[in-house]
């Protein structure tokens, strides 16, 4: 140390000296926490200068000072206004609800044609129509000729459906595969239905926003414009069947509270169980967000599935269903059915459910699944439903016995349901369809075409390039308007057409919502329709749908609303405004930004959804006007480094084809020439994005003049420049030629958080929105790949005004070499102040350790190469710890409710493969060939065949990936505090680090003593832990219950209804030829 060498008078005076810096150290100590080993003067200095260094590059190639004082030179010339976020809510919803009605419009004329073309039509049952098969169209034999029901059908990639090759002129239909597409009913329902084509091309002529549009028969088949041919799976089979659609359930009937009864009594053995489980799982196939449900499993005794939800219905959400589903496997056959008990429990709950009033209050039933029934059981009908049958019974007989047929039909004759047999697994589905018709028939009676609106749900055909699409659909109910048939009450089917959501984006305004504001809508059940939050995807390459992206509830994103204020308050369709603090996280949830939100809300008429706008505080409050001339901006814009969001809507392409090959920047120039009075345009938006194209565009000549000017050694690691405004507008520079960028795909479609999107501002303009003006904020983007790929991003906003109240204008940055940005790290580190040259410390030294991290605690500099991108803690827990603890740092809770957590499955139950139906009818297929050999009893040779299939699933064993709940940290450094010293004991051996704040930046100096083995403090990681729920837990949040909206109309009854149309034993026949095909498929396995 320097004390030694200044030991030179005497001994004494030495040790005199030793005691007096003994005597401060120790006061340090105390004070600071830390044996101070490391000079806190030195490290300063080498913040300071790698400091001002960075700044001095970074504002240099993006060319900040410049851009601040040309916004500083129009400061007189614009407006600052405050945004009236209720103002604003109020007028995008008028905006949808206008969109809305168009494509409700659209389906009205539909149902219309449809309605008028089946009143023309008579039915003829030696009908012979060649129509378009959606499977067999241009398909031909062996000699070159077309296949029936197939022929030429001209087929044209159209980019409006992603470049999917379609027909605009004509439909196709597309039958299910287990039924037979030249049947009498079907081919008649075609026939009159070819009347649809001229009205879906008159709707995509009138709206060629439109896409799908489509008639789903009450038959089985679908109707689809534009046509596009279908191709089966590998099995050979389309499993699509339009009935079993949401869009169709929702549209045919009323909300419905239904209890499911299942005979577990001995004789429902083997394959009967089976049928009987697949028929539960097909019911709740049939029920949507709107309806309410229990499955009661019954012998001598009663067994609620889900024993936590005794004496309770549920709603029908996938969640629920899934869970019903994996109860159902759990089912065992014994004992004597004792049916009287279970129909005595089922009326008992129904009633006592529906005067909670937390059910649909609407359609009532009771599902029964069962093999047979000793009595009539009138005494129990006579007490509970007689005579207003207001819950309609809906027998399922299982098996081929017909001894109890009469009694099952009686009872639903006797309670306005409907009886089916099921004799195989093939027979499930179309038998269990059977009930939806029974509980249209009122509806159709009052012939009230009620528009209904789905939840948000994945569409896989129309890929957009990152994944399926997200869809809602608008259906109408089709009906017999035939006076003859009027008290039957008969559903023709329903009609729909898919709007992506996308659309929706479409309509609102992003740079009225500022850099962190978003919009985002809900249904009645408080779903998510859309938000910026919402991840329905999954996967890395081609993305998966999540099981329960569809009901992904508000609170589960806006989770900092923990009494649900905001979520009630729009489910119940109220107009208003709500205040909270928020943590949003930002870059693949790992930093987070802290803000205060503002939330406005109003519902969107003539829809079941309410819309909301949140808007953060400061500056994301306010907008500002600027004003040049069309000459002016038209002359900036056109400038080849300017380009506008790809998702914004500066001009509507879509309303006309002959706009659809417009870029953006062209639609402006048309729309300003005057020429094209269809072309319609967004008048402010165009205006601020002139003006923003007239303030940046010396930065264009800023650009080219450092490029040209740029030495040999100068600075050669920045390659990009580029800058984004609040209308969307960015200007890129390349300092280097394309093929040299490090990370190519930066300002990119491919990097999706970098970019404009219908929903957000990019990452980089956000993180340096929350800066201090005038600093730079330094990023080592996640997605960089390996070590001669990695970047850094440098990036500042400009400021409109010098106030805190002053918009954010633009944003700036450049990317540079993470290697360059390095080495500038390593030379600053090497200063020190001493005079004859000699530093007392530096990061070359062997016992210490020097960092870069950033304001969220990542290392963007380390002497172990390997940690960059690492959150500091996994490098030094010992350290982070103890910033936590001094303040210098502190973590925030994050919660995760739409995770995925890896789970092991040793095996997979054979009951629960069964419930996929094409696996089931596989199944079906073996036990029909199992009885033709040997003719022995219907669970015999089936049970060894479908045992051995079972066993080799149970060997198997995989891991797979299920929805779970998670908490997370992040962490964010505390701006007050720019510098800190600490002390670690490590085993009595002290580890002393000191951190220092880089001038104009979000980043820290940590210098870390590594002489001490701190191996015993565990690191400190990021990892997401899943929230784990005990049983009673579980319980209580299946029997929440949160608030909801039924839906405005109801169809239980009408008194013209008739009820002696209850059902029989036969369905339509499956082809001869499918047959065939599926018996054939499930022998190859063996």
């Amino acid at each position: 140390m320097q004390v030694d060498r200044s030991c030179v008078v005497s001994s004494a005076w030495c040790a005199c000296l030793l005691l007096l810096f003994s005597t401060l150290s120790t006061r340090v100590t105390g004070v600071g926490g830390t044996h101070q080993s490391i000079p806190p003067s030195v490290v300063k200095l080498w913040a300071s200068a790698f400091g001002g260094e960075m700044k001095s590059i970074s504002a240099k190639y993006s060319g900040s000072q410049l851009l601040q004082k040309k916004y500083k030179e129009f400061e007189r010339a614009v407006r600052v206004e405050e945004i009236d976020g209720l103002r604003l809510v109020k007028r995008l919803a008028e905006d949808m609800e206008e969109m809305f009605h168009k494509k409700a419009q659209a389906m009205k004329r539909l149902v219309e044609a449809a309605e008028e073309a089946h009143l023309q039509h008579e039915e003829d049952p030696n009908l012979q129509y060649e129509y378009f098969n959606a499977v067999l169209i241009n398909e031909v034999d062996e000699e070159g000729n077309s296949v029936e029901l197939g022929g030429e059908f001209i087929l044209q990639p159209n980019d409006h459906f992603n470049n999917l090759s379609v027909n605009l002129s004509l439909s196709v239909v597309q039958v299910p595969t287990n039924m037979y597409n030249k049947d009498s009913a079907i081919v008649n329902g075609v026939y009159w239905s070819e009347a649809l084509n001229k009205v879906f091309v008159d709707n995509f002529e009138r709206d060629p926003s439109l896409i799908w549009q489509y008639f789903g028969s009450a038959k089985g088949f679908f109707r689809q414009y534009p046509g596009i041919k279908w191709k089966p799976d590998e099995h050979g089979v389309i499993a699509f069947d339009c009935r079993n659609r949401k869009w169709y359930i929702q549209a045919a009937t009323s909300p419905k509270d239904v209890v499911i009864l299942v005979d577990v009594s001995g004789s429902m053995k083997g394959l009967r169980l089976t049928i009987a489980r697949q028929t539960v799982s097909s019911i709740l196939d049939t029920l949507g967000d709107d309806d309410f449900f229990n499955i009661i499993a019954y012998n001598e005794e009663l067994h609620y599935v889900e024993p936590c939800l005794n004496g309770t219905l549920v709603q029908a959400d996938v969640t629920n269903k899934d869970h019903f589903r994996e109860h159902l496997d759990k089912l065992f056959a014994q004992g004597i059915g004792m049916l009287d008990i279970a129909l005595t429990e089922a009326f008992n709950l129904l009633s006592d459910f529906n005067e909670t009033g937390r059910g649909s209050e609407c359609s009532q039933a009771i599902m029964l699944v069962t093999d047979g029934a000793v009595d009539t059981y009138d005494a129990i009908f006579a007490k509970y439903n007689w005579p207003d049958r207001k819950v309609r019974i809906f027998p399922y007989l299982i098996g081929r016995e017909s001894a109890f047929a009469d009694n099952l039909k009686w009872m639903a004759c006797a309670n306005k349901g409907y009886f089916t047999q099921i004799s195989t697994l093939a027979d499930v589905q179309e038998n269990v369809m059977e009930y939806l018709h029974v509980l249209s028939r009122p509806k159709v009676i009052d012939q009230e075409h009620d528009t209904v609106w789905t939840e948000a749900y994945i569409d896989s055909t129309l890929d957009d390039g990152q994944g399926p699409v997200l869809m809602t659909t608008v259906a109408m109910p089709v009906f017999s308007t035939k006076n003859e048939t009027r008290n039957r009450g008969i559903l023709l089917g329903v009609v729909g057409t898919d709007v992506p959501v996308s659309e929706l984006l479409k309509t609102i305004p992003k740079y009225k919502l500022g850099i962190h504001g978003y919009a985002f809508a809900i249904t009645n059940n408080g779903y998510i329709l859309t938000h910026p939050d919402l991840r329905p995807l999954y996967g890395d390459g081609k993305k998966r749908r999540k099981p329960n992206y569809s009901s992904v509830d508000l609170s589960e994103v806006e989770w900092e609303d923990k009494d649900d204020t905001l979520r009630n308050a729009m489910v119940n369709r109220k107009t208003g405004t709500f205040s909270m603090e928020v943590k949003k996280s930002v870059d693949k949830g790992k930093r987070v930004l802290v803000l205060h939100n503002d939330y406005y809300y109003t519902d969107i008429k003539g829809t079941p959804f309410s819309l909301g706008v949140a808007l953060s505080r400061g500056h994301g409050k306010f907008f500002f006007r600027g004003n040049v001339t069309v000459e002016e901006g038209l002359h900036d814009l056109e400038h080849p480094d300017v380009a506008l969001a790809d998702e914004w809507t500066y001009c509507n392409t879509d309303e006309h084809p002959e706009h659809r090959y417009l870029s953006q920047i062209e639609a402006i120039k048309l729309y300003l020439s005057g020429y094209e009075p269809h072309l319609q345009c967004d008048k402010e938006l165009i205006q601020e994005v002139l003006f923003d194209a007239v303030v940046t565009a010396p930065l264009e000549a800023y650009w080219t003049s450092l490029v040209l000017n740029k030495s040999e050694n100068s600075d050669k690691g920045v390659e990009i420049a580029y800058l984004g405004t609040r209308t969307g507008l960015s200007r890129i520079n390349l300092f280097v030629v394309p093929d040299e960028l490090t990370n190519q795909d930066f300002l990119t479609a491919e990097d999706k958080e970098g970019v404009f999107n219908a929903d957000h501002f990019p990452l980089w303009y956000k993180r340096a929105a929350e800066q201090v003006p005038g600093t730079f904020v330094y990023s080592l983007p996640f997605n960089t790949g390996s070590e001669n790929k990695s970047v850094v991003l440098a990036s500042t906003a400009i400021q409109l005004l010098d106030e805190r109240k002053s918009p954010i204008a633009a944003a700036v940055g450049i990317q540079m070499k993470l290697e360059f940005f390095q080495k500038k790290f390593w030379t600053a580190s090497r200063q020190c102040a001493a005079l004859d040259g000699k530093c007392s410390i530096s990061c070359d030294d062997e016992n210490i350790n020097c960092y870069l991290i950033d304001n969220n605690g990542f290392v963007l500099v380390a002497e172990d190469y390997t940690l960059t991108g690492k959150f500091f803690g996994e490098a030094e827990g010992a350290v982070m710890s103890k910033l936590l603890q001094m303040g210098s740092f502190k973590r925030v809770t994050l919660y995760d409710y739409q995770a995925l957590c890896w789970v092991y499955s040793e095996s997979s139950d054979s009951g629960h493969t069964l419930l996929d139906p094409y696996f089931a009818f596989f199944s079906a297929m073996k036990w029909i060939l199992t009885e033709l050999v040997i003719f022995l009893v219907e669970f015999n040779l089936y049970s060894w065949w479908h045992s051995d299939l079972t066993a080799k699933a149970q060997r198997m064993g995989r891991t797979m990936q299920v929805p779970c709940d998670t908490e997370y940290p992040a962490f964010i450094s505390e701006r007050t505090i720019k510098e800190n010293t600490g002390n670690l004991d490590c085993d009595g051996c002290i580890k002393s680090f000191v951190i220092q704040q880089i001038p104009s930046s979000n980043l820290f100096m940590v210098v870390v003593d590594n002489k001490c083995d701190c191996s015993m403090f565990e690191p400190i990681t990021m990892d997401p832990i899943e929230i784990m729920y005990n049983e009673s837990l579980k319980c209580e949040r299946l029997k929440m219950q949160k608030d909801r909206r039924r839906p405005d109309t109801c169809h239980p009854f009408h008194p013209e209804e008739n009820s002696m149309e209850c059902g029989g034993a036969v369905g339509l026949t499956p082809s001869l030829t499918a047959t065939l095909i599926c018996v054939l498929l499930a022998l190859l396995p063996r």
